[in-house]
């Protein structure tokens, strides 16, 4: 892509209205842009880096046997009376047509997804089942301060899975732990993501979030020093000790949630009438689960994460470019030419590259604007390399740049470029 030729612009100075870090980075480089509190619009830059996390979830959703789909995000009142969530869910968007008939934004998707999939079901051989989708869900947040991490409109991968009795559902519940494990690592904030104890509320004994560590979270967690576990501050005063091994030393550490996972057990299967049949042909009531990550929340949780005083720093494998080619002599033609060729072939060899191409702008902005935006790695054409022959290389995590040649810098991109590849199935 020629920089030239995206509408956006970085600015120097994040808006006076932001106070989370992510949003402030993500809107100086021109990743997102406010419309309202908690909604926000992705821009092209952003747009690349939210479509790569979904596409790394996608694969791990397909490979733990996911079948994708797309549901409504406007949701008839009656489902929602069914199970007693029209009157109870305080963060519920309701509207009503001109006919009076009323509908809720879907926040999430129990009330349509259980009748749905259980309109399939009938007989155990239709057992286990699961279906998952990437939705809009829309909340009436009122604390929405802290950009892309909490939305009032925000993208949800909402995973839900059937079965026959608790036994598979378990089994299963506990596959998903691991799924879930390597959709973060995959994605590049695994080291600071950890697999979370908190209440079941109605649901089970515990429930499961995965919680990113960083000084911005909102969240309060107390991690194990023995194991990679932790627990949520309302689960700790039931729960003292890692409930994993057992363990009574706990650290208190600021967290952002990234991602959840309930036994849902029989609350809406029961709630739709939903069940099958077993080898008996006796009616048995089915079992579920639902597994929740946000979008928007692992994208600025990876902001807060990895981001320094100069801007973003993003994971090889959500960058929104392999590499950034910087020409800083656009106004020669001899510069324009090597640097434009060099575009060219690294585009032949499917390389992600953002060229900034633009004129009038000095070195100097160009070295800035990189910083901020924060792609892996940054290469330099300009009347200095092109006397060298050599073109000037930097990972933008290194301090400094290295002049490397022609056979070097391929061998360097086209590694980059790998970013992340799905594991052997």
């Amino acid at each position: 892509m020629l920089q030239s030729e995206l509408f956006t612009k970085t600015r120097r100075e994040a808006p006076k209205d932001e106070v989370a870090k992510n949003a402030q980075l993500l809107i100086r480089a021109g990743y997102i842009d406010k419309l309202a509190a908690g909604v926000y619009t992705y821009l092209p830059l952003g747009l690349r880096v939210l479509k790569k996390v979904e596409q790394i979830i996608r694969d791990e959703m397909n490979r733990a046997g996911g079948i994708e789909l797309l549901m409504p995000s406007f949701h008839p009142k009656e489902l929602w009376e069914k199970t007693g969530r029209w009157n109870t869910m305080t963060d519920l968007y309701k509207v009503a047509d001109s006919s009076g008939r009323e509908v809720a934004l879907g926040p999430t998707h129990e009330e349509v997804v259980t009748p749905l999939v259980g309109s399939f079901i009938s007989s155990y051989r239709d057992l286990p089942r699961a279906v998952y989708q990437f939705q809009n869900k829309f909340r009436m947040e009122l604390r929405a301060k802290s950009g892309i991490l909490r939305g009032r409109e925000f993208i949800m991968k909402d995973f839900y899975s059937f079965h026959r009795d608790e036994k598979d559902l378990a089994e299963y519940y506990e596959k998903m732990k691991a799924v879930y494990k390597r959709v973060f690592d995959r994605i590049g904030i695994g080291e600071q993501t950890f697999l979370t104890f908190a209440s079941g509320g109605s649901f089970s004994k515990y429930s499961h979030e995965f919680q990113t560590i960083t000084p911005a979270g909102e969240d309060t967690i107390y991690l194990c020093v023995n194991c990679r576990v932790a627990i949520n501050k309302e689960v700790k005063t039931e729960q003292p000790n890692c409930p994993s091994c057992k363990g009574s030393e706990l650290r208190e550490e600021r967290a952002i949630e990234v991602g959840n996972i309930f036994e849902l057990k029989t609350k809406y299967s029961n709630a739709f009438g939903l069940s099958y049949k077993d080898e008996e042909g006796k009616p048995q009531p089915i079992q579920m689960g639902c597994y929740g990550i946000g979008l928007g929340r692992v994208m600025g949780a990876a902001v807060e994460v990895f981001a320094d005083e100069k801007g973003i720093v993003w994971p090889e494998a959500i960058a929104p470019f392999s590499a950034h080619l910087l020409n800083l002599s656009a106004e020669t033609d001899e510069v324009n030419f090597a640097a434009r060729a060099l575009y060219e072939e690294l585009s032949r060899r499917d390389v992600d590259v953002l060229y900034d191409d633009r004129k009038d702008v000095s070195a100097g902005e160009k070295f800035k604007d990189s910083d901020l935006i924060g792609i892996p790695l940054r290469v330099v054409v300009s009347k200095k390399t092109l006397g060298e022959k050599k073109y000037e290389m930097k990972k933008r995590t290194e301090d400094s740049a290295r002049m490397v040649g022609e056979e070097e810098l391929f061998a360097a991109v086209n590694k980059n470029s790998l970013g992340d590849l799905p594991s052997d199935r």
